[in-house]
């Protein structure tokens, strides 16, 4: 299997809630000890967060699972239960998450951004939270509530300092290679690259050290931002590029000269981002191992395009001259757009609070939403007390009204989560 992936799935479940606990205090000489029974402990978040110490979704392509730890039920001599742990989920700086309609949830496009996926289900409450006036011994607790579980896809958008744009066998991979320590598959044929390859430069000394990170993007073809070949599988990793490098073959690619690809490229990004074309750029020519030397004096004479630079990645002609370049534009560009800080941003995935009515059959609803479901999650409903009670929290919550105004009549079936009962407006 590859070493880099750019697309997976993530099934994320968190926590559940632990269960309140019923009892009641038996000590000598204490004459109907009242309820003393502990809270459940909430479930463990999991938490998805972005860290450059990664660079592929490989992991989550054999291991897309993902559960945090469940809080621990709760006590008699009110004992509560402990907090399940939060699971972090590391992923790549520059993953996107979607749900499985395609919607974009978060981007996670700078290290130490986190992003809640799935909260941990609320604790349930022990019986001696439901100590009132009229209940002085509740023999009913909360159950805990059930954590978020969602599937996502997954899509990485490489962060790269410097990427390369070219038609296939333009010698992208060729040149990644002399760069950097970057060891791609290098071949004479089109689409040798059906990954991008990635590479980090380093310059100076101790004393004046600098680096950056150079993407070795797979050929486009003329369609790419239409989606033809695997146009939009490549471009997408542009986005984030901070420079720009147009490498173009001086021994023509696919048939194309070499202002026809500058063009080409120019008019693809285009389509697919308008923006780049503002991006810094060099404009790079190719193979000089191949052309004559009255050529390379005067690129722009003979090809038609203002090249920065004709280069040899054979010979190593002109190599050492781009890369300091590289370096200064992307130190620049780091001054304009510092995409390097950490964020403590957080993008929490807010449950709902209300409750819906629907109707299911012509004489069945379901009520449907947190705050009524955990009105209905009790460990025991048979007990008087405890139908007193949801009887009391659904009124207050307005529940009947909103039975009503959807049409619920008499002898209707009304379903909670898993509670059930006959509707009677009386």
């Amino acid at each position: 299997m590859s070493g880099f992936v750019d697309k997976a799935q993530l099934h994320v479940k968190a926590g559940d809630g632990g269960a309140g606990s019923i009892s009641f205090r038996r000590e000598a000489h204490v004459d109907k000890g009242g309820p003393d029974g502990g809270d459940g402990g909430d479930g463990g978040n999991v938490v998805l967060l972005a860290t450059d110490d990664m660079v592929s979704l490989l992991t989550f392509v054999d291991q897309p699972f993902r559960k945090a730890e469940s809080g621990v039920h709760g006590m008699g001599k009110a004992r509560h239960g402990h907090r399940g742990k939060e699971l972090v989920v590391r992923v790549p700086t520059g993953t996107v998450v979607h749900d499985l309609e395609g919607l974009a949830l978060c981007d996670l496009s700078l290290p130490g951004m986190r992003y809640v996926a799935a909260k941990g289900g609320q604790g349930g409450r022990g019986n001696a939270r439901f100590l009132a006036n009229k209940r002085r011994a509740p023999t009913f607790a909360e159950q805990g509530e059930k954590g978020e579980e969602f599937w996502f896809n997954l899509e990485l958008k490489l962060r790269a300092d410097v990427a390369l744009v070219g038609f296939p066998n333009a010698g992208k991979s060729t040149l990644i290679s002399v760069m950097s320590r970057a060891q791609p598959k290098i071949a004479d044929y089109p689409f040798t690259t059906l990954k991008p390859n990635l590479g980090v430069v380093r310059l100076g000394d101790s004393s004046n050290f600098s680096e950056y990170v150079v993407a070795d993007i797979p050929g486009l073809i003329e369609g790419a931002s239409e989606g033809r070949g695997l146009g939009h599988e490549f471009l997408r990793h542009i986005e984030r590029a901070r420079v720009l490098v147009y490498l173009l073959d001086g021994l023509e690619s696919q048939g194309k000269a070499v202002l026809d690809q500058y063009e080409i490229l120019q008019q693809e990004l285009g389509a697919y981002m308008p923006d780049l074309l503002e991006r810094p750029c060099e404009v790079v020519i190719s193979k000089a191992d191949t052309l004559d030397p009255e050529i390379i004096a005067n690129p722009g004479d003979y090809f038609g395009v203002d090249a920065d630079f004709v280069i040899s990645a054979v010979t190593r002609m002109g190599i050492s001259e781009l890369t300091k370049v590289l370096a200064e534009k992307v130190s620049n560009a780091k001054e304009v757009t510092p995409m390097d800080a950490t964020s403590d941003e957080i993008v929490i995935n807010l449950s709902t609070e209300g409750y819906s009515v629907d109707r299911e059959a012509p004489n069945r609803f379901r009520v449907s939403g947190r705050a009524a479901e955990r009105a209905v999650a009790l460990s025991d409903v048979t007990t008087p007390d405890a139908r007193e009670y949801i009887h009391t929290r659904l009124y207050h919550l307005g529940v009947y009204r909103s039975l009503v105004r959807a049409g619920a009549t008499d002898g209707d079936e009304v379903a909670i989560g898993e509670f059930e009962f006959i509707y009677y407006r009386d």
